[in-house]
């Protein structure tokens, strides 16, 4: 333990705080959808950090249980987006 977990990680939150300002101004769905991406990416950065830092290996599996559902989320997006492109030709 290097004891940068937890700078590295209020970092990153203060990155997510800026991401939901950004989201919150967003023009499309899409704009919503990558910052929704961003926070699980960061999320399970986040949660990996400080699982680390505190020796409590459940918030590992948090982390694995968010970027499943962020992952679920893009694809879900991703086909939503694919039908409504293919019914407008």
């Amino acid at each position: 333990m290097t004891g940068l977990e937890w700078p590295i990680a209020v970092f990153l939150l203060a990155n997510l705080i800026v991401a939901l300002l950004a989201a919150a101004r967003g023009p499309t769905a899409a704009d919503r959808m990558l910052m929704a991406l961003l926070f699980g990416t960061t999320g399970v950065g986040i949660l990996v950090l400080l699982a680390h830092a505190g020796g409590s290996f459940v918030l590992v599996d948090v982390a694995l249980l968010l970027a499943m559902l962020a992952a679920i989320g893009g694809i879900a997006f991703a086909r939503r987006a694919w039908i409504a492109e293919q019914d407008h030709d």
